[in-house]
C-alpha cells in the first residue's frame, strides 16, 4: 500500500493517546490495575529514539491506522526472554491490506539494527500470520487466563 507510511512514534506526538487507547482496549485485561491513563503514560515512556524501546505507527496521511512496538519486556512470567514484538494492532477497517506485516517487518528491522539476534512475541490467535512471516513456536502456555503461544524470530546478523 503506497498510501500507508510507517513512522516512529515520538513521546510528544498527538497520536500517543489514540494508539494507547487501542492497545488498552485490546490488551488491558491482561494487566489488572491498568487504566487508559497508565497505558498512555507507558506509551510516552516507550517511545524511544531507536532500538529498545521503540513504537511504530502505520499512517494513512495524518491518520494512524495501526501500530507495533519493540519492548524489553512483555510477559512478567518470562523475564529471561527479551526483547519482544508487542502491541501489533491494525484498525479493523484497515485489516487484510498487509499493514500488520509491514509493521512487523519494521520492528524486525529496528531489532536487527540494534544488534538483536532473536526476539519474542506472544499471541492467543495469530500464530498463522507470524509463522508466514518467519516466526517459530517457542512455547504454549496459559497466561493470565488466556491460552497463548510464545513465538521466536531469529534475525540475520
Amino acid at each position: 500500500m503506497r498510501d500507508i507510511t510507517i513512522v516512529r512514534l515520538n513521546a510528544d506526538s498527538d497520536h500517543v493517546a489514540t494508539v494507547a487507547s487501542w492497545t488498552y482496549a485490546e490488551w488491558g485485561h491482561l494487566h489488572p490495575g491498568s487504566t487508559p491513563e497508565s497505558y498512555r503514560e507507558a506509551f510516552r515512556r516507550e517511545c524511544g529514539d531507536g532500538g529498545v524501546p521503540s513504537v511504530f505507527v502505520a499512517m494513512q496521511g495524518d491518520r494512524p491506522v495501526g501500530t507495533a512496538a519493540l519492548m524489553a519486556e512483555d510477559m512478567d512470567s518470562r523475564h529471561e526472554l527479551t526483547p519482544w514484538l508487542v502491541s501489533v494492532f491494525v484498525l479493523p477497517e484497515w485489516r487484510g491490506r498487509g499493514i500488520a506485516a509491514r509493521l512487523i517487518r519494521r520492528v524486525e528491522e529496528e531489532a536487527a539494527a540494534c544488534g538483536v539476534g532473536q526476539f519474542y512475541l506472544f499471541t492467543p490467535d495469530q500464530q498463522g500470520l507470524y509463522r508466514r512471516l518467519g516466526w517459530c513456536d517457542h512455547e504454549a502456555l496459559s497466561y493470565r487466563g488466556e491460552n497463548v503461544t510464545i513465538m521466536l524470530r531469529r534475525l540475520e546478523a
